[in-house]
């Protein structure tokens, strides 16, 4: 950073200067041009005013330390004078201001008639060009003088200000997945306080990412674990079994508590995709209603094998909602499934359960609403807690269910509610989706 701001701020300052410089010769140069023609022509008119014979305006003109080359010619052509013949200073051919070329290079001349003689004052180019390069050199010498001093300030003042950057860079490089506290910033320059507070942001969601990971694997480590050790005591006792009969039955439960360490691990994977840091992914527009009808039909063989009524009451809502098909199926196959398996109070033959999903001005609703005991007012919200199940619960749920369905909901930028059902009895779980997208 030292190295660019030096070269690119210097750089500036001297091309600045070289401009300035540029400027300063041509304003200087033509200032200088009129300076000097107005005094070839005074000069002019002054030979001009003086009655001289030649051989007076010759001795008259004889002088040292003259700027300017004079001659004098007589009315038939004749040199009268020239005070500087080794120029070689061509004739005049007009009166008035010119620009010849000689062998001596290019020169400036005024030419005037006075009594039969013609009187040439001239003046070279190189001689007003040097005026004008030494006004130039004297703009540019501060600008040149100025160079190392202002590196200097560049480098101190630079220096200063990456040692912010510097400290900062030692404090992230301290930080570890076991402490991701805040960067301090109140020493911190404006200019870089939006990336510490940007860091600082970073640094809170890693911690919160990283903590509700811990919590995630130690919660699934330990869920695992009853399953799996029922599933080896279970295969031990198939095992050990004395008779046919004996080993059918322990091979019955060993498919059940495989079915549901299976159930445990598929939602433990729906979990982690469901992350709630992750925004939807509007892959193409979903039929809300149509997509309720296909997972209603998939779910309905289990709902006639327990004895549930499963019942759709949907409007048309289109193709307004953009999200993730396969998440949203996941959440109506939570909801229903949570519906079928702590929703039914024993073999109650009216126990029912009906599927809505419809819109409403910008929001999409699907809800599932059963009859049956329902969910506490004081445990609505824990249920949403990972491996939560109330006191009331029926066994075989890995309490991830609702879980899933909250962060699947929060993807699409909705939200859920759990409410009492018709009648202040049961459950009604809604959930509410823009339209669209968040």
């Amino acid at each position: 950073m030292r190295r660019r701001l030096l070269f690119w701020l210097l750089s500036s300052v001297l091309a600045g200067g070289i401009a300035a410089a540029a400027v300063v010769f041509y304003q200087a140069r033509q200032q200088v041009n009129e300076l000097f023609d107005y005094q070839l022509r005074q000069l002019a008119l002054t030979l001009r005013d003086r009655d001289y014979i030649p051989s007076q305006l010759a001795e008259a003109l004889q002088t040292d330390g003259i700027d300017f080359a004079i001659q004098v010619w007589s009315a038939d052509g004749r040199a009268l004078y020239n005070s500087h013949p080794q120029l070689g200073v061509p004739a005049p051919t007009a009166p008035g201001f010119a620009d010849v070329q000689s062998t001596s290079g290019r020169w400036r001349v005024f030419s005037i008639w006075h009594r039969g003689l013609t009187i040439q004052v001239a003046h070279h180019n190189l001689a007003r060009n040097a005026i004008a390069y030494a006004a130039a050199v004297r703009t540019l010498i501060p600008f040149v003088l100025a160079l190392p001093l202002l590196g200097f300030l560049i480098w101190r003042l630079v220096g200063r200000e990456v040692r912010f950057l510097e400290a900062t860079a030692k404090d992230v490089a301290r930080r570890s997945p076991e402490s991701l506290e805040p960067i301090e910033g109140e020493a911190v320059p404006d200019e870089i306080r939006p990336l510490v507070d940007a860091l600082n942001g970073l640094l809170a969601r890693l911690g919160a990412a990283l903590s509700q990971q811990r919590h995630f694997i130690a919660d699934a480590s330990h869920e695992l674990r009853t399953p799996l050790s029922a599933l080896r005591l279970q295969l031990q006792l198939a095992q050990r079994a004395k008779d046919e009969g004996e080993r059918q039955k322990a091979l019955a439960t060993l498919g059940e508590g495989i079915a549901r360490a299976t159930h445990v691990v598929e939602q433990l994977l729906a979990m982690a995709r469901a992350d709630p840091s992750a925004r939807a992914v509007a892959t193409k527009p979903i039929d809300l209603d149509e997509l309720a009808r296909e997972v209603l039909e998939a779910e309905r063989p289990v709902a006639d094998e327990r004895g549930i009524e499963l019942r759709l009451d949907s409007s048309l809502v289109g193709n307004d909602l953009v999200g993730d098909r396969v998440a949203l199926r996941s959440l109506m196959e939570n909801l229903i499934d949570n519906a079928m398996r702590y929703g039914k109070p024993g073999t109650d033959p009216d126990f029912r359960i009906a599927v809505r999903a419809y819109k409403d001005n910008n929001e999409a609703f699907f809800e599932v609403e059963d009859n049956g005991p329902g969910i506490p007012l004081e445990e609505r919200d824990r249920v949403f807690d990972r491996f939560y199940r109330g006191e009331a619960a029926a066994e075989g749920g890995s309490g991830l269910g609702l879980a899933i369905v909250r962060r699947i909901a929060e993807r699409h930028g909705g939200r859920v509610e759990l409410l009492e059902g018709a009648g202040g009895r049961g459950l009604l779980a809604r959930v509410r989706l823009p339209l669209s997208p968040a």
